[in-house]
């Protein structure tokens, strides 16, 4: 037996019995061991192995699956430069709070320094991004391969810190990587470590009714659920950006980020805030007023970009609200509403938030909205309020474009439901890679929606969009590709096809989502520019 196989069947068999359903690889050579592990437990049921050619689309399809599982998912590479190409996911896992688990091989330590090939300092390569970091060596006793298992996986998951995200095993294996004879066999399975948090926390007691707003950025379905429930308890108006998981009922607002630069917003005493909210100015403009009291339902990580929090807490009660705020925010929402529903489109094309209206309305219940970021995600923030949803999920960590399809592929497996994902042009070229899914891999039910306005518009809804920076704008910020979204996902074997009326994508987007598929539609984006109409 080869101490690096028996290193990697105790090291998975250990994540298994500590609840690891999905592992995502990226071959190598140093990391043969783990990879042929990891296919013997597929192959006897004890997890489900996905393989990925390129490590950044593997890291966001780990990034997805942990999303939307809420499970501690790994995922494996070699030694090297594959490790580097996972910063970008482990990142956006320390923002987000996503239990992402890097297993890295590595060459034995006596190694490093001395231009060995593929070796280099990776041990330490995420830095604070990681909730734990270990160096595991393949000469290391056998109860040392699954206790660092075991640990990795109760700090990702945020068992005991109440503060999940990324950890990172980095596994020294030693030669031989395989056995002398014979195949190698399934991961020795562990006995699971259990992790007790500190329990519930006593709710923070907030006095008096001063005029309260509830604000909820990007959010798990459960912190979306609490930061609903105590908005409609307390008969308070709810801005919730579209992945908060908080945007529903009747107390959410469609135009929330728009009534935020009325007077009404004035009048705001205080803040209740959940997530992490960054979608807009207007609300970092409010938890930045010296008038308001901002008051942080969250842990060590709490949003507070004003500097201004002054109460952070696990969970908080007040007093309901009294009933003509509600209603006055109401009214004004409504109002706001219905004048964005009147505006029309150019002859020959749908603006942004009319797609992201007919996007999110075609949606069920049942199935589940991924949103780019960008533009997607902020039409989407003014889109009517639905009843009750299904859950909405995006990388709002660092709100990057990187892995965006990778990410949303995760999340359809995870969750096993349909999946629609509205991302823009730029965001799919970006991530295009991540279409291609071998055979034989468990394949998404997903639906890609490509808004197509020919280079990134949300640079025109900025300062540099003014027609001072025309001559600039189109090479340094817009950067158009010139690529059909349509051919590249075919050139990967991707079913696509472009559609251009409203009437043409409610259609499109009212057949069954059965497998992985490309919708392109043309989106114009001259409306966008600071100096020109707005209609968002």
């Amino acid at each position: 037996m080869s101490d690096s196989v028996a290193c990697a069947q105790v090291v998975l068999g250990q994540l298994i019995a500590q609840g690891v359903t999905d592992l995502v690889l990226a071959p190598g050579s140093r990391s043969a061991p783990l990879a042929l592990v990891a296919d013997a437990a597929a192959r006897e049921g004890l997890l489900r192995l996905h393989v990925r050619v390129d490590e950044r689309g593997a890291g966001f399809l780990a990034l997805g699956l942990a999303k939307a599982s809420g499970r501690c998912v790994p995922v494996v590479t070699t030694s090297g430069t594959a490790v580097g190409n996972l910063l970008p996911a482990v990142m956006e896992a320390h923002h987000s709070g996503v239990a992402l688990l890097v297993l890295s091989a590595d060459r034995p330590a006596a190694l490093v320094g001395t231009a060995a090939n593929q070796t280099t300092e990776q041990s330490d390569l995420f830095g604070a991004f990681v909730r734990y970091r270990a160096r595991l060596s393949s000469a290391a006793p056998a109860a040392a391969w699954s206790a660092h298992a075991a640990r990795a996986a109760l700090a990702a998951e945020g068992v005991l810190s109440g503060r999940p995200g990324p950890a990172h095993l980095n596994l020294e294996l030693g030669l031989p990587l395989v056995p002398a004879d014979g195949p190698v066999g399934a991961p020795v399975l562990g006995r699971a470590v259990e992790g007790a948090g500190a329990g519930p926390a006593e709710p923070v007691v907030l006095a008096g009714t001063p005029r309260t707003l509830v604000v909820c950025g990007d959010a798990s379905p459960a912190v979306g659920r609490v930061a609903l429930e105590l908005a409609e308890a307390a008969n308070l108006p709810l801005v919730a950006e579209p992945s908060s998981n908080a945007r529903a009922g009747t107390n959410a607002l469609a135009t929330g980020r728009l009534l935020l630069a009325d007077d009404l917003a004035d009048r705001v005493e205080r803040v209740v805030v959940f997530g992490r909210p960054n979608l807009s100015r207007p609300v970092t403009a409010l938890l930045s007023r010296p008038d308001v009291e901002v008051v942080v339902v969250g842990g060590q990580d709490y949003p507070d970009p004003g500097w201004r929090a002054g109460v952070v807490a696990g969970l908080v009660a007040l007093e309901p609200g009294p009933g003509d705020w509600l209603a006055e925010w109401r009214a004004a929402d409504a109002e706001r509403s219905a004048a964005l529903a009147t505006h029309s489109s150019p002859p020959g094309a749908l603006t942004g938030p009319e797609l992201a209206r007919i996007v999110v309305g075609s949606v069920a219940a049942d199935e589940v909205l991924c949103l780019g970021n960008s533009n997607p995600v902020r039409d989407a923030d003014l889109a009517p309020v639905r009843t009750a949803p299904g859950p909405v999920f995006a990388n709002r960590g660092l709100a990057g474009i990187d892995g965006t399809i990778a990410t949303a592929v995760g999340v359809a497996l995870a969750t096993n439901a349909p999946t629609t994902l509205l991302c823009g042009d730029l965001t799919f070229v970006h991530d295009a890679g991540s279409l291609a899914i071998g055979p034989g891999e468990p394949r998404p039910a997903l639906r890609v929606v490509v808004a197509d306005d020919a280079g990134g518009s949300i640079f025109a809804t900025l300062e540099y969009g003014q027609t001072r920076f025309a001559d600039a704008f189109e090479r340094v910020f817009a950067t158009p590709t010139g690529l059909d979204p349509v051919a590249v996902a075919a050139g990967y074997g991707v079913p696509a096809r472009r559609v251009s009326s409203a009437d043409d994508v409610a259609g499109a987007l009212a057949e069954p989502v059965t497998g992985l598929e490309v919708l392109v539609v043309d989106v114009d984006r001259s409306s966008r520019a600071p100096d020109a109409p707005q209609r968002s």
